[in-house]
Parts: structure tokens; sequence; C-alpha cells
């Protein structure tokens, strides 16, 4: 089979599926014990007929305050009445009031979310003036005149309820909109020509439910507890009609006589909010990726090797092959948008490699798929990832845990919005000592100083006590530094970690880096935009373009002569190479987005030595010697004079 059928074969191949936030919730022993006990709430209370032989209004005066018997499992009230059958009929009274609240709230506040986050403009300004007032009103006092105006409707005052609560979903719907509008797998699909409301459906609703569900869930206590203290004030329905809260207020006032009384009637209603509250919190971390895996990831999974059992593999020898990343694939929209397209690469003990390219060529990316924290909305559809022998992919969320900052260590390229602006800079690198290394808070904090002093921040303990706003950006990249060694990593991935410093600092960032690798022996994966940097702090290169590596190869190889042509263009288009009053050469067009990438050369349209067998068919990685390229016609005449000193 040629190299091209091999390529379209894999192409042809079925994407792995995002996970499904709902099934990564239930696999929580939180969420599904939490959903255990009120399925069984609602349907005990659905069919209390059927458990309970007593009716709630049948009275018995011989058997006045009894404690839990036989005849009676939760005891009798003042006047006989069985609680357990009081309990069962008041919970259809407070559950249905609850649903009818929070079915009304969801309707409205995913509704006008959804209308003013797609719409923008005048009318999202409207919307968020309306909700803005409505949010100002007292919501206690509306209800208690709408209970005024109707009675004891408890239709009414749900619907109300849920009315004057619903601007809080109308926010946080808006604003997941507003985020899923800018992703790139909603871009690629109006390139795909889909409608607007196709959009809708497909992307933006499904982008927006994580967030809904939890709000309706935390609502739906609340929801809960409100119809319960209408009941427990006299305002909801009224006696006999038993609801939660008029069964509180019965055993309130029977505590001198039987205590018991509050046990039950208090007790469901603190476990039933308490579940709800445990179920929001737990569709909130799966809708967010944490322990989210897929099916096919759950067959394979295995724990990773104890912190013992690698502490003989902490210093390997130099050439070894730590890190071996093969045919990673990266997608948007459930696996339909490829953004970074079977990249292959191998990291060696003490090796520095630089990824260069455009932006929105996949590099960051690809980085961040290597430690499973890639943006919501993105997958890592194919491919395998071993560190020390550890299949990564294959790993729960606890175990790929054990080796985010203990074995690889992330620097971000923002770093005060990688910072909490609540905790200062010492708090936070003392948490990330704490966590890898195991120690004491006093231990923490002593190792976090000999960290600032590691990364050179003048004063330490004055830069410990600033919270990031206090920090300039230099120093806010030397603290992110030092939270990223606090577990001694073996290796580091720098996101274009000098971007937004100027020169003197970047420099002294560059020493940093080096002097560290030196010290410690981790190795490096360096992602920038700037050949000075990857040519200061490298050994390797590699060259990314339209999610693909397009050259790989040693950083003094490919800048004395470069074979692809994006990489000869990028260095063309270096600022340093460039005498001073000639026109800085640039490279035409733009990087093609993802979901509109051809399916042979893409870079051909930018290409000034395109030809037509460019344009026919996938170009795979060619080998020559140490470097490798995806090119049908290499630059070898045109070797540069200028090598890396």
């Amino acid at each position: 089979m040629t190299d091209t059928e091999v390529l379209l074969a894999e192409e042809s191949q079925p994407a792995v599926k995002r996970p499904n936030f709902l099934r990564a919730t239930i696999r929580r022993p939180s969420a599904l014990v939490s959903l255990l006990f009120l399925v069984i709430v609602v349907l005990a209370c659905l069919f209390a007929g059927v458990i309970s032989p007593y009716s709630p209004y049948a009275q018995n005066l011989d058997a006045v305050y009894e404690l839990p018997s036989v005849a009676h499992p939760l005891g009798t009230d003042s006047l006989g009445r069985d609680l357990l059958a009081r309990l069962l009929f008041g919970g259809q009274v407070t559950l249905s009031g609850a649903l009818i609240a929070v079915v009304v709230y969801v309707v409205l506040g995913v509704l006008v979310g959804i209308l003013a986050g797609t719409a923008g403009g005048r009318f999202d300004a409207v919307i968020m003036r309306f909700v803005d007032l409505m949010q100002s009103i007292p919501g206690l006092i509306v209800l208690l005149v709408v209970l005024a105006i109707f009675g004891s409707n408890e239709i009414a005052a749900m619907v109300t309820l849920g009315a004057l609560s619903s601007p809080s979903l109308i926010r946080v719907v808006r604003g997941s909109t507003l985020a899923a509008k800018t992703e790139l797998y909603v871009t690629a699909g109006r390139v795909a020509g889909l409608t607007p409301g196709q959009i809708q459906r497909r992307h933006i609703l499904p982008a927006i439910s994580g967030p809904a569900i939890t709000q309706a869930t935390l609502f739906a206590a609340a929801a809960i507890l409100t119809e319960a203290g209408l009941g427990y004030l006299g305002l909801g329905v009224q006696p006999p009609q038993p609801n939660w809260g008029n069964l509180i207020n019965d055993a309130q006032q029977a505590m001198m006589i039987q205590p018991w009384m509050l046990v039950p009637t208090g007790g469901v209603l603190v476990l039933v909010s308490l579940a709800l509250g445990l179920l929001g919190n737990a569709i909130r971390d799966a809708y967010m990726g944490r322990g989210a895996r897929s099916d096919q990831q759950e067959q394979s999974w295995k724990a990773i090797a104890p912190r013992a059992a690698l502490a003989d593999q902490r210093i390997a020898p130099d050439g070894e092959v730590l890190l071996s990343i093969r045919e990673l694939s990266v997608a948007l929209d459930e696996g339909a948008t490829t953004i970074v397209d079977r990249v292959s690469l191998d990291v060696r003990a003490g090796e520095a490699v630089g990824i260069v390219g455009e932006s929105g060529c996949g590099k960051t990316m690809f980085v961040t798929a290597l430690l499973r924290v890639t943006p919501p909305g993105s997958v890592v559809t194919a491919g395998a990832c071993s560190f020390g022998g550890i299949e990564l992919m294959e790993l729960s969320e606890k175990s790929i845990n054990s080796v985010r900052g203990r074995e690889i260590a992330y620097i971000s390229q923002e770093p005060i919005s990688s910072l909490d602006p609540v905790f200062t800079a010492g708090q936070q690198v003392a948490e990330a000592v704490r966590q890898h290394r195991r120690v004491s808070r006093r231990q923490a904090r002593r190792i976090a100083l000999e960290l600032f002093a590691q990364v050179r921040l003048p004063d330490p303990a004055a830069a410990a006590a600033r919270y990031p706003h206090e920090l300039s950006g230099g120093m806010a990249q030397r603290v992110a530094i030092a939270r990223a060694l606090a577990g001694n990593p073996r290796i580091l991935i720098a996101d274009e970690p000098t971007t937004a410093l100027d020169v003197t600092v970047q420099a002294e960032i560059l020493d940093l880096l080096r002097e560290l690798r030196e010290q410690t022996g981790m190795a490096l994966i360096m992602v920038t935009h700037d050949w000075g940097v990857l040519a200061d702090s490298c050994e390797r290169a590699v060259v990314m373009y339209a999610g693909q590596i397009v050259e790989e190869a040693s950083v003094e190889s490919l800048v004395s002569a470069p074979r692809h042509p994006y990489s000869k263009a990028l260095l063309e288009s270096n600022p340093s190479e460039v005498e001073v009053g000639v026109r800085l050469p640039t490279i035409p067009g733009l990087v093609p987005r993802p979901g509109t990438w051809p399916t042979s050369c893409r870079f051909a349209d930018r290409c000034a030595f395109a030809r037509d067998d460019c344009r026919q068919a996938p170009i795979a990685l060619s080998q020559v010697a140490d470097r490798s390229f995806r090119c049908l016609h290499p630059r070898t005449d045109d070797v540069r004079e200028k090598a890396v000193s």
C-alpha cells in the first residue's frame, strides 16, 4: 500500500466520540448516590397509595404521638395520623410545586438566554436591562402579593417563583452562548453551510446544556425549600392537606411532647436538598471535563504506577525517549472538525524541542492535549501518548492528575490569567507544593520561597505576599514557572512563555529556563512564534501548519537550510533577518480554518513553489537523514548563509 493510500485509509476511520457529560456524571459516586436517593423519594411519593396502607387524613386518637413501630414505621402525629403516609402524600404536593417552578425557570432562562446571546446588539441590551430590573425586584414581596391575590394557589405561587428566578439562568445561558459563538467548531459549521437554526440546535444548545442543567438542579433545591417554607408559614396548601412545610410546623408545635416528629419531617427536606446540591456540583464538574472519559477509553483504563515505583526512573539517561506521541489527533464538534491531525513526536530526556508556526496551526491544542486539558468542546479523537511506559490517553482523571505537574508541567502563555486573583502568589505555589510533595503547610511555604529564589525573584518573601494584580509581567511569569517546578517535573511545556514580555525580561526568562534545565535535567517543549527564542532555547525544531507537522530537524539544520517552503517563508519573514530599510517579506493569505483544510498539501494555496501534483492527494512525511518534511518539491537550492550561532 502506498503512503497516499495509507493516509486516505486513516482519514476514513471513525472518530472517537466526545464523552457524554451525563454519563460522566453518573460515574461519580456522590452523583450516583444522590440520583438514586432522589429517584427513590420521587417514586415513593408517586406510589404513596401503594406503599402506605393509611390515608394521610385518617385519625386515630388512641395512637397519638407514637414512636416508630411495625404498624407505623415513622410514628404518628398529634391526631394519630400515620407520619409516613403524610410525608409521602405531602411530597406529592411539594415536589409537584417545585417541578412547576423549575419548568418555568428552565423554559424562560434557556429561551431568553439563547436569544440574547445569539441576537446580540440592541436586542441583547434590552433583554439584559430587563433582567437587571427583574433581579432588583424583591422576590419574596412579589410572592406574597401573588398569594394575597390568588389565595393559597400553589400553581400561581410556583409559576411566579420560577419567573422571578429565571434571570440568573438567563445570564448563565447568555454567557455560555456568547462563549460558544466564538468557538472554532461554530465557525466551521457556518463555513460548512449550516443554517443559524442548525447551529443553535447542534452546537449552541449542547454547549449550554451543562451549565443550564447545573443551575436547574440547584434551583430545584431552592424551589423545594421555598414551597416548604410557604407551607410552614401557612401560606401554601392548607391543613389537613399535607406538604413538607406544614408537617415541619406540626412537628415544631409538638417538639416538647414528641421531638421525634422533627426527624423524619425535617430530615427528608434536608436530604433531598443536599442530594440536589451534590448532583448539581457533579454535573458541573462533568461538563467542565473533570473526570469525563469516553466509552472506548473506559475499556482500557489502567492505574498509573505509584510515585514510589517511578522514583528510580526520575533521572533518565540522556537520549532516552521520555514522551512518545503517535498519530495524535484533536477535534472539535464531537470529532467532526479536526484541529490537530495525526501528529507524532518523541521527546528525549534533557532535550529541548521547539514547536513553531503561525497562530491557528494547532500548536497549543497539541501540547494541551498531551495533558488532556484541551478547551471544552474539543476531544482527542485518535493516537497514543506514552510517558515512561504509561499510556496517558487511557488514564482516569484521578490517575492523570498524578502526571500533571508532578511528571509533566505546563506554563501557559498568559501567566496573570493563570493565577487566581483571590490568593497570593506564595499561597498558590505552596498549594502546588503540598499537592505534589505531600508536605506540611510550613514545609510547603519554605519550599515555595526556595522556588521563588530558584526562579530569581528579587525578595522572595515580598513576592510571595503579593497578589497577581500586584505582579509585573516578568514576575508573574517567574511565579508561573515556580509553580510548574513544584512537582519536580521531568518535562516542562512552555506555551509562548515570553510573548507579553519586553526584550530584557524575555532574555532573562530564557536564561532561567536554560539554567533550570541544566540544574534539573528536565526536558523542555517550547511553543513559540519567535525564531530567535527557538534558536536560543532549543536543539530540535518542529514546524506545524494547519494541524500537521510539515518539517522536523535540528534547529541548526532547519535555520541554515529549510526544506519545506513554509519553513523557508517563516524564516524569511523573521524581522531579525531583514536589513534596515528593506520591506519585511510576508506570507500571502492566511492559515486555512479547521474544517476547510484541503485533502492535499495544505500550504499549496500560499506556496510560491506549488505544482499540480501538490493539489492531488495527501502529502506524507518524507525522512531524509536526521530530518523529515512534508513536501513533494523540497527546497534544496537555497541554503541560507547564516546559521545558528
